[in-house]
């Protein structure tokens, strides 16, 4: 089969044209901006590339035409194809249809932690043999790719998706997630997000319970005990099997910290395995036990999960480490909502104390997500900064809609905001003095700081 993607270049239909070719399908598609990485990546694979989204393209004549949902009404391709009542369908309802159909699913749910729990379930599975294949927003430094129909030479019974909330395509406002068939459904965590098409946590709330929905009896649902907008889903209805995660009286999966970051996992009230390993925050920790519940549910034992995770290398763009200069170490993270910001200095404190307490952190801040743009988020900024030493944020009020300084300024003298990058890259050098975390946080490319703060510091 051919098939044309249009907006080929976003994270999940960049996968899903990974997943098409190695299914053997020939693969084209078209985005308004063609660019590296993804359109190397992509061409490295056979993929011919279009820029734009002229009506011509229909001269390809593909057997079908997969819809991001970065498209709407009015764009000319989607236009032409309508009036010629041309074959068209979803991106997630073709990886359904076409991909996931006859495997065991396992999805990843919620408003923050889907990438990093995505990639700890998937090598908990790779490590133990089962050679899933998966499809993350992001790519797994273990594996060194986002996408992949199984393991090298096996045709694997197991596949890992990252199940999104967002709607799924402009003729399609139900969720992603309601077209993957999940047998094993994990809901992380659920917070209001997504304001550009979510009147309130209600909707969402809706959204996943129309998930919990889609998971047939034999299925599990592990869900965060925790999360009071997650009990009230699962109040709603749950028909399978379900476990808990968490701190809260009852939860079938419980974790004791140590103070080198080491923890137990506790589950039905047994201590059933350590994990020491190198990743930071207690929203890591839980990603890591609904993960190993995840995993156990296909059969892997929690001693080999743990063992799995001690050598776990996280995900690009959360919390990597892009360089050390004269003693100042720049990270990169993908953290946008403001909870994610929370946990991620807040883990990044917690390390520093454990190590002794050594070194500030600066915090590097765009606000550039749709929900930040909105500026419904804009009051919390303050407050998941408040264990920054630091505070520099980036964003106009031409580009945002808001003033980001006003939003800040609950902070006081320790947070500044700029709408020019390379005078906002000279305060934090000059700030910036030996021992000294700088994190950089953004769901953007962010004009490349993280380069140029790294330079700047020689």
């Amino acid at each position: 089969m051919h098939i044309h993607i249009l907006g080929i270049c976003g994270t999940f239909m960049g996968g899903l044209a990974v997943l098409a070719k190695e299914a053997g399908h020939r693969v084209t598609g078209c985005d308004a901006n063609v660019y590296p990485p993804m359109s190397t990546q992509l061409e490295a694979q056979g993929i011919e590339l279009i820029q734009g989204f002229g009506p011509e393209q229909v001269d390809l004549k593909p057997d079908l035409y997969v819809i991001g949902n970065v498209v709407s009404r009015g764009n000319p391709l989607i236009e032409e194809i309508m009036n010629r009542n041309l074959p068209m369908i979803s991106g997630p309802q073709w990886i359904g249809d076409h991909i996931l159909k006859d495997k065991w699913v396992l999805s990843v749910a919620g408003t923050h932690g889907k990438t990093t729990t995505s990639a700890m379930l998937a090598w908990i599975l790779e490590y133990a043999g089962y050679a899933p294949g998966f499809l993350i927003g992001g790519i797994p430094q273990n594996f060194g790719i986002s996408a992949r129909l199984s393991g090298p030479g096996a045709n694997s019974a197991f596949f890992v998706i990252e199940a999104d909330e967002y709607d799924t395509a402009f003729f399609d406002k139900r969720s992603k997630f309601v077209h993957y068939h999940s047998k094993t459904a994990i809901l992380n965590n659920l917070e209001y997000d997504h304001a550009d098409i979510f009147p309130d946590i209600g909707a969402i709330e809706t959204q996943f319970h129309h998930l919990v929905r889609t998971v047939p009896g034999i299925g599990r649902v592990i869900a965060n005990a925790d999360e009071a907008s997650l009990q009230r889903v699962l109040q709603r209805g749950c028909w399978s099997e379900k476990e808990t995660f968490g701190s809260a009286p009852g939860a079938d999966w419980r974790m004791l910290e140590h103070a080198d970051g080491s923890f137990d996992v506790i589950f039905q009230g047994q201590q059933a395995a350590t994990i020491g390993w190198q990743l930071t925050g207690k929203h890591n920790r839980s990603n890591a036990l609904a993960a190993i519940a995840a995993a156990r549910h296909v059969g892997v034992p929690i001693g080999t999960a743990a063992q799995a995770l001690a050598s776990f290398q996280s995900v690009k763009r959360r919390m990597e480490v892009r360089g050390t200069v004269n003693g100042v170490t720049v990270y990169d993270d993908f953290a946008h909502h403001p909870t994610a910001i929370e946990t991620t200095v807040g883990g990044l404190r917690q390390k520093l104390r454990a190590s002794g307490g050594a070194g500030r952190i600066l915090a590097v801040l765009e606000p550039r997500s749709n929900t930040m743009k909105l500026g419904t988020m804009k009051d919390a900024l303050p407050g998941s900064l408040k264990e920054a030493d630091l505070v520099f944020g980036f964003g106009s009020e031409k580009a945002l809609g808001w003033k980001l300084g006003e939003a800040l300024s609950p902070m006081g003298e320790i947070a500044s905001a700029y709408d020019d990058l390379d005078v906002m890259v000279q305060a934090i050098v000059a700030a910036a003095r030996p021992g000294d975390q700088v994190v950089v946080m953004s769901n953007g490319g962010f004009g490349g700081v993280h380069q140029k703060l790294l330079e700047a510091l020689k």
